[in-house]
């Protein structure tokens, strides 16, 4: 469970969106920590300076502090504080608790002076030239106001700094909210996205066991769909080269009994004295010898160039030249059954970088198939020609043809597209399959085109020299 892709996803989901709200939530709370300090500080000056500017009125009206302790206890019940009022000599004149009447006052911290209005009137004109004395609002009056801070007396239900306490606990548990609502999310979306995944997963393990029949349907059109497609694909070329192995196993299999038994029989009859050991019995065990040996050197050749341990000797070659000398040594079996094979080659073909040997032989295996496809009477042509950067060799015959549902493996180790045909007809079966390894080692390529009843044009394209 801890090491499922699914666990993983939820747990990478969870950290971010934990990571995400807690943030938020730490840069909310502190926010609205420096906000709800800013407006109580803001909130404190403005209500210490209305107390300060009611005290000073009630100085000068009454000229003193004469009966300002209820004045004081009314403040103190106004503004839910506890206001005490000193003389200069930090006597107490006024307490809204009454409790420090006529003591001396030992502030926690500094008092307040007394303050004029903060906008007083414009001064009245004077005639004299002798300077006026002050207005009383220019100066402080004798005494200093104190206001018990809420550490002191208590926690203050109109004071701002309430609100703080619910306001985090309203932000803790609308994260804890948003948290579990975006968990049951990714739940519900990673089983959504993960679902396409587990489906390749048992389908990879089916055809682990060998069931290549298996496929994934999966209906997503992005990167998943994607992948279902090449997974399917895939299956597809699993489940067509396990088909083509078996062939080749079973082709393989008759390819070595038929000479085998041929043999076999030779020499059981030998030794039955059933024929004699002369010279047509030695040619006909060397013969079938023959076979078997063509058959594993050909399965030898392809083993290492689909392992690519087949070795090329390049150099420029002229194409020319080369399909002169293999068409001459095919006339001989043309000939002997009766079929023309021809040559069209244009003047000034380019140069090509190969290995003479090993095309010499892809164009002699196309041409031993033509000739073991092509009917007496028929043609067998070869030609070649540039186009583009290629140099494209053709070998076109009148035989049989192809069936167009054969064609797809046509160069496939072993196929035949004609089930009934035998080895007396052809050869190993390997010799397009080597035809077309060799041309893609050179970096060419190679195609047919075919249609059954009218004979088949195998071409294959070298690039040319630079």
């Amino acid at each position: 469970m801890i090491h499922s892709f699914r666990f993983r996803l939820l747990l990478a989901f969870a950290l971010v969106i934990v990571v995400a709200i807690g943030t938020v939530s730490f840069f909310a709370i502190q926010g609205i920590r420096g906000e709800i300090r800013e407006f109580g500080e803001r909130s404190a000056e403005v209500r210490s300076g209305r107390m300060r500017f009611e005290l000073f009125r009630y100085y000068h009206r009454h000229e003193g502090w004469e009966g300002v302790q209820p004045f004081i206890e009314q403040m103190g019940s106004l503004y839910g504080r506890r206001i005490i009022l000193t003389d200069d000599s930090d006597v107490v004149v006024a307490d809204s608790e009454g409790e420090l009447l006529g003591k001396t006052y030992h502030a926690p911290v500094p008092g307040h002076p007394v303050a004029p209005p903060l906008h007083p009137p414009p001064p009245p004109p004077h005639i004299s030239s002798v300077p006026p004395p002050p207005p009383p609002w220019v100066e402080n009056v004798p005494g200093r106001l104190h206001i018990v801070p809420e550490s002191l007396m208590g926690a203050d239900p109109t004071s701002p700094y309430g609100l703080f306490a619910p306001i985090s606990r309203f932000l803790l548990w609308g994260g804890l909210l948003a948290v579990a609502v975006a968990l049951v999310i990714t739940f519900v979306l990673s089983r959504r996205i993960l679902a396409p995944v587990k489906a390749l997963t048992l389908t990879a393990r089916r055809l682990g066991k060998g069931d290549f029949s298996q496929r994934t349907q999966v209906k997503d059109k992005g990167e998943l769909g994607e992948l279902a497609q090449a997974f399917n694909s895939m299956a597809d070329d699993l489940e067509r080269a396990e088909r083509l192995r078996r062939n080749l196993v079973a082709d393989v299999a008759h390819e070595l009994r038929t000479p085998l038994s041929n043999i076999r029989g030779h020499l059981e009859a030998v030794a039955d004295g059933v024929i004699a050991p002369d010279a047509a019995a030695i040619r006909s065990l060397s013969e079938e010898a023959e076979l078997l040996s063509r058959l594993v050197d050909d399965l030898q050749e392809l083993t290492l160039a689909e392992a690519g341990e087949l070795t090329l000797h390049t150099q420029l070659e002229d194409i020319s030249e080369l399909i002169d000398r293999v068409v001459a040594a095919t006339q001989v079996s043309a000939v002997a059954k009766g079929i023309a094979l021809s040559v069209d080659l244009p003047a000034g073909l380019p140069p090509v970088s190969i290995d003479s040997q090993r095309i010499s032989q892809v164009l002699r295996n196309l041409l031993d198939n033509a000739v073991a496809h092509t009917a007496r009477g028929g043609t067998i042509t070869v030609a070649a020609g540039q186009q583009d950067n290629w140099l494209q060799v053709t070998v076109a015959d009148t035989g049989e043809g192809i069936p167009p549902e054969d064609i797809p493996n046509i160069f496939e180790r072993l196929y035949r597209a004609d089930k009934s045909r035998t080895r007396a007809v052809g050869g190993s079966g390997l010799g397009l399959t080597i035809a077309r390894q060799l041309v893609e080692m050179h970096g060419g390529k190679i195609k047919v085109d075919s249609e059954p009843g009218k004979g088949s044009c195998f071409t294959f394209a070298l690039p040319v020299a630079e």
